[in-house]
């Protein structure tokens, strides 16, 4: 199995999280990646290349253009202000206040941010930039003929919307993988998300759209981040209605339980016959992790690898969570190694 990984990812490192009311140090780290790929090339998974460069328009597919240019520019504005800490929002647009769009930087962050934890840092777009194209080139070589992929990306996208970025996301890789292959031929496309977190972004963008199924296995949102959206009667609006299939669990869910919601997670994607399955790999579904409560230990990301090998479908992973164990790099492997041995490379 190819891996496709840049060392760009290293430029997002920012310095701040808000977390249990402290400015702690994130656990969106490099480190993260830097486990996987050492994890990637100690079991020797296969090939790790560095991605081609797609361009804006692929980005600019999912995301809105006041978006995006507000992403290449806020740390340079933000600085040209005289802050300075790392760019964080103070403010928020309210529900029914006015949704308009505030000309300084302090506004717009806030106009922007979706949740208040992530920092918006020097190098932020660079690697946010970097890490679609991961997802862009591994859906190349799906595309090029490849049955699977793993796009290492980072930083993650899951929780990025058309203009809200937040939940350590900017853009939305699943989301801007699964329309290039829309955009490239493909007449339907499946997005299983696995993280432990809700793929609330990934919801959003795909909600009205009947080409897009997305599928979501995560902790119930009544209990933890995102805290909003994510709940089983999300089905989808208008065209999309039936397309959005949402699996909450409560804390403390064993692999057991866990797996039934996969295999009919499994089942409603077959019976959409997509094209192309893509797959949001966090493995923060793990016993460890430092923000999550499920029960998942590392011999069940193999199991989990091997069910979703049986779907036969082409298959790209794009990283998604996993925070600062370094078991992410052995869990994140064991998916890709349980699918490989279950249906080859």
């Amino acid at each position: 199995m190819e891996t496709i990984f840049t060392e760009k990812h290293r430029l997002r490192d920012a310095k701040t999280e808000l977390f249990g009311g402290e400015l702690v140090s994130p656990h969106e780290r490099p480190s993260r990646a830097e486990y996987v790929i050492q994890r990637v090339r100690d079991v020797a998974l296969g090939p790790v290349s560095v991605p081609a460069d797609f361009g804006l328009d692929p980005i600019l597919a999912i995301h809105k253009p006041d978006f995006v240019s507000f992403l290449q520019t806020a740390w340079e504005r933000w600085q040209d202000a005289g802050f300075k800490g790392e760019a964080m929002p103070t403010t928020w647009v309210g529900r029914r206040m006015s949704d308009k769009r505030p000309n300084f930087i302090e506004g717009q962050v806030g106009y922007y941010a979706l949740a208040g934890e992530t920092s918006i840092s020097g190098g932020t777009w660079e690697a946010a930039y970097a890490s679609a194209q991961v997802a862009l080139t591994g859906a190349d070589r799906i595309n090029k003929g490849a049955q699977t992929v793993f796009s290492l990306c980072r930083p993650p996208g899951h929780h990025a919307t058309s203009d809200m970025y937040g939940g350590y996301c900017f853009l939305n890789n699943a989301a801007i993988a699964a329309q290039f292959y829309r955009d490239t031929g493909a007449k339907r496309v499946a997005i299983l998300d696995v993280d432990f977190h809700h793929g609330n972004g990934t919801q959003d963008i795909f909600y009205d759209r009947d080409d897009v199924l997305f599928v979501s296995l995560h902790g119930d949102p009544l209990e933890t981040f995102p805290y909003q959206l994510g709940h089983a009667d999300e089905q989808g609006s208008g065209a999309g209605e039936g397309f959005n299939v949402n699996y909450p669990m409560p804390p403390d869910t064993p692999f057991a339980v866990w797996r039934q919601a996969l295999a009919k997670g499994l089942e409603r994607i077959a019976a959409h016959a997509p094209d192309v399955l893509v797959i949001s790999l966090g493995v923060d579904t793990f016993e460890n992790d430092p923000i999550s409560f499920f029960k998942l230990k590392s011999d069940d990301f193999t199991t989990m690898g091997a069910d979703i090998a049986r779907a036969g479908l082409p298959t790209h992973f794009i990283m998604e969570g996993g925070y600062d164990v370094e078991e992410i790099g052995v869990n994140a492997v064991n998916v890709l190694q349980g699918f490989i041995a279950e249906r080859g490379a």
